[in-house]
């Protein structure tokens, strides 16, 4: 057996061993994208204001980011397999109360539920995960990330077999979130050792890489009000329920497609350079969604594809961007930063959208958009002009990666083999040199900002 054939061989062993904890995510993401959908669309049939779905969708990654501070400290207290059960009972409760009680503040109560009862679970099946993946980090990983892209397209077209208006569509959520727990609950891995959590300064990380904060920070407004704020946008334009599907679960399939392509593009060139370009890009192709919704179904689907492409993109390389200007010591909480970043952006991403769209009607949806694209991309070129390029033989290689919790950050292989290469960097060096290289703390020294 070569060598290609035992690699092959290995990924596929391993891919086998998390085959239960990858099957649990996927239905889990399944019924997270169903659910948003399903909200906005019948938040509209029921007459609620672009401003009032705003504001519930926004409830939902305030949810998540509370979430984030506070499951880590639930699952040291009572432990995975409790906080699991806990989190698994209240996202399934949560998606029925939602079709029972049809009111925008009740809504906007349990999206918050919502919010930190999912990324609960994330929490929990990721750090699963990473304790299973010990060897070939980069394919599973990659792997892990098309999984939960595509099963967040797929989600869409639950609506369609009962409708929005249907309690019907809502206990299929339910389903789909107690489903996703059986595989998890059944596998044989064992538990993953204790969480622990550290906090890292954002204004330190601004700091150190400003457009990679910048751009997880926006991308994460761009994208929440994209999860938030589509299917209304898509219905007050007339759409019929498969069209809305239709035409995002295409965004979201063009996030899954363009995303490796275009991270491998910046790994040749200046990041900021194709961070720049996608903004500009994912701008066009936002406003041409206002011409050709009127003028060819087909067109509009495939500029559709093509702004998921580049709107889904910022975030994994405003993380590689980062990556290359911090030392490897500083990786796992800066990329926790990033993440902490792009959840504040995504909790304000559908509040600003609803605001304008009361404003201005649906059409005011891709024009606020293409504002916050362009305000990227003339920040971005603001700082290239400030600050040198990274150096070639400083850079990364990117990866593919999407927001789900903070241990995705953890999961990502290039913190793995950074963290490695620090260690055995220390080793070899005095502690002197070592005392003149503290982790980022608001004092950062000029070696970081390459």
């Amino acid at each position: 057996m070569n060598h290609t054939t035992r690699q092959e061989h290995t990924v596929l062993h391993y891919i086998f061993s998390i085959s239960s904890l990858l099957s649990g995510m996927g239905i889990l993401l399944i019924g997270s994208g169903l659910l948003g959908t399903l909200l906005g669309l019948r938040g509209s049939e029921e007459g609620f204001s672009e401003a009032a779905i705003g504001i519930i969708m926004s409830a939902f990654f305030i949810g998540y980011i509370a979430g984030s501070l506070l499951c880590p400290k639930i699952i040291r207290r009572v432990g995975y397999v409790r906080t699991f059960a806990v989190m698994a009972a209240i996202s399934s409760v949560v998606a029925l109360l939602h079709g029972l009680v049809v009111d925008p503040y009740v809504w906007w109560g349990l999206r918050i539920l919502n919010g930190i009862s999912l990324v609960g679970l994330y929490m929990v099946m990721e750090s699963w995960l990473n304790e299973q993946i010990t060897q070939q980090r980069s394919q599973i990983f990659g792997i892990y990330m098309t999984i939960s892209l595509l099963a967040l397209g797929v989600g869409q077209f639950g609506v369609l077999i009962y409708g929005p208006g249907s309690l019907a569509s809502f206990a299929l959520v339910s389903i789909l979130f107690s489903l996703g727990l059986m595989p998890v609950a059944l596998t044989r891995t064992t538990q993953p050792t204790p969480m622990e959590s550290s906090s890292f300064p954002l204004k330190s990380l601004f700091h150190a890489a400003p457009v990679g904060a910048v751009g997880s920070l926006l991308s994460g407004l761009i994208t929440g009000s994209f999860w938030g704020m589509a299917a209304v946008f898509a219905h007050g334009l007339g759409f019929s329920e498969t069209h809305v599907v239709t035409f995002i679960s295409f965004a979201v399939f063009g996030g899954a497609l363009l995303q490796w392509p275009l991270g491998k593009l910046s790994d040749n060139r200046d990041r900021r350079q194709i961070l720049f370009w996608i903004a500009i890009c994912a701008a066009v192709f936002v406003l041409l969604l206002l011409i050709l919704h009127a003028i060819s179904m087909a067109a509009f689907m495939v500029v559709a594809l093509l702004y998921g492409g580049f709107s889904f993109s910022l975030y994994a390389i405003s993380v590689a961007q980062t990556h290359d200007r911090l030392d490897a010591s500083q990786i796992l909480d800066g990329t926790r930063g990033l993440l902490m970043l792009n959840g504040i952006g995504a909790s304000i991403g559908p509040f600003m959208a609803g605001i304008v769209m009361s404003i201005l009607g649906s059409r005011g949806y891709p024009v606020m958009l293409a504002i916050v694209l362009c305000g990227l991309a003339l920040f971005i070129k603001w700082r290239i002009h400030l600050d040198e390029p990274v150096p070639e033989d400083e850079r990364g290689l990117f990866v593919p990666v999407t927001r789900t919790s903070t241990i995705a950050a953890e999961m990502d292989p290039r913190t793995y083999l950074e963290t490695e290469d620090s260690s055995d960097d220390q080793e070899s060096t005095s502690e002197a040199v070592l005392g003149s290289q503290p982790p980022l703390n608001g004092n950062e020294t000029d070696s970081i900002q390459r």
